[in-house]
């Protein structure tokens, strides 16, 4: 039976764990319930396993027969804190918390290619590093988990890193899709708090009023992005919270948003970050408060080493047909803390279509589906296992 074959036939196992961590979603860096169900469904493979101390971690090392090329493929497990309004049957049971990003089936896949690669251990061409990752979402997990020794595991660092990301709308259904060089973008973060004086909403000319102020600075902000940035290196930036006062007729002390920048280059980022932080203490000065301001570095660029993406390719062409891989034109402004194993590897960060394309990832309604998880699984193993038989160095 070929790899793909061995993946289908698992199929239902597959299906059985995704909807199961589904359920069952966790937040953040301590996922004790994803961890175990990962660890059951490991059970009775040929796999040295770790467990973080930090975080909910598992590493999984399966030692090929012959030397070779250190593969490492990775899942992420978290999830979101989304209420899920899917009504699907095995939605999430756990108020607020969904995985509405699909890193349930990151899992599965990845649970799928360690039984596939532990059935084929005997043609394996190098030792292969299964990374079972918490906190993707803004936890910075892999930067955990390469603090404690992940890179390391398989006794030298890898030669390869492979990840795969499913999305319900970004790529068309059933689709692979990557590119060399910048794939996703930074991730930072800015956060203003505007300090006022507070006073009665009928007297304002007796406070400092700090509403006005924040409003200001927000609207200055997309101006900056469109006057100051190069529309051929872009930014985007997005104001996701805002937050002052209590009620209408009380002037408060302080008011507050947070904001997402994401950049595709170095000097992009530099240029906001300065800019970003001199607009808003100006502006607040400008009328007589003051802005505490926070500039929070994020995720780095996820860059893909070009031979590994074009390896990738190659593979999930030969493996599954030509019409299933899309060279990918553009990066995203998504941020993904794979990028720091890819600092790090030469490897490759894959996206694949599992929705209809309706709702987006991280919508309480995102659905995904379970028909890409062989093809996940499979795609994951044929890389380590190709990887070790090619010419790259």
């Amino acid at each position: 039976m070929s790899v793909h074959e061995d993946a289908t036939a698992i199929r239902d196992d597959l299906v059985r764990l995704r909807r199961r961590l589904h359920a069952e979603p966790e937040i953040g860096l301590h996922l004790p319930r994803s961890q175990e169900k990962v660890l059951t469904a490991l059970e009775g493979l040929p796999l040295e396993v770790s467990l973080g101390k930090a975080l909910s971690s598992v590493t999984a090392v399966l030692r090929a027969n012959r030397p070779g090329p250190v593969v490492l493929l990775r899942a992420d497990m978290d999830a979101l804190p989304v209420q899920e309004r899917t009504g699907l049957d095995y939605a999430s049971r756990v108020d607020g918390v969904m995985h509405a990003c699909g890193h349930d089936l990151h899992t599965a896949m990845l649970v799928g290619a360690a039984h596939v690669l532990a059935a084929r251990r005997d043609a394996l061409p190098g030792d292969v590093i299964f990374m079972f990752q918490p906190g993707e979402e803004g936890w910075d997990g892999s930067a955990a988990m390469i603090a404690e020794g992940v890179l390391d595991a398989a006794g030298k660092r890898p030669d390869a890193a492979y990840a795969l990301h499913v999305f319900s709308a970004a790529v068309p259904h059933g689709v692979f899709t990557a590119r060399p060089g910048t794939t996703m973008a930074a991730s930072d973060g800015l956060e203003v708090t505007v300090v006022g004086s507070g006073g009665h909403g009928a007297r304002p000319h007796r406070a400092n009023d700090p509403i006005p102020v924040v409003c200001e600075i927000v609207t200055a902000l997309q101006t900056l992005v469109t006057r100051q940035c190069d529309i051929f290196d872009p930014v985007v930036l997005t104001v996701g919270s805002l937050h002052a006062g209590t009620r209408r007729n009380v002037i408060p002390d302080t008011a507050r948003f947070e904001a997402t920048l994401r950049t595709f280059s170095a000097p992009a980022k530099a240029r906001i970050k300065d800019a970003a932080i001199t607009l808003a203490e100006s502006v607040a000065r400008a009328h007589g408060l003051r802005a505490e301001v926070t500039y929070i570095d994020g995720y780095p660029l996820t860059v893909n080493d070009p031979r590994e993406t074009a390896f990738a390719a190659d593979t999930i062409g030969e493996v599954l047909g030509g019409h299933r891989f899309h060279h990918r034109a553009d990066p995203l402004p998504g941020g993904e803390d794979f990028s720091r194993v890819l600092q790090r590897i030469p490897g490759a960060f894959v996206l694949l279509g599992a929705g209809d394309g309706t709702t987006d990832n991280h919508s309480p309604l995102a659905e995904f589906d379970d028909a890409v998880l062989p093809d996940g699984a499979a795609v994951l193993a044929e890389l380590a296992l190709r990887r070790g038989w090619s010419t790259l160095s």
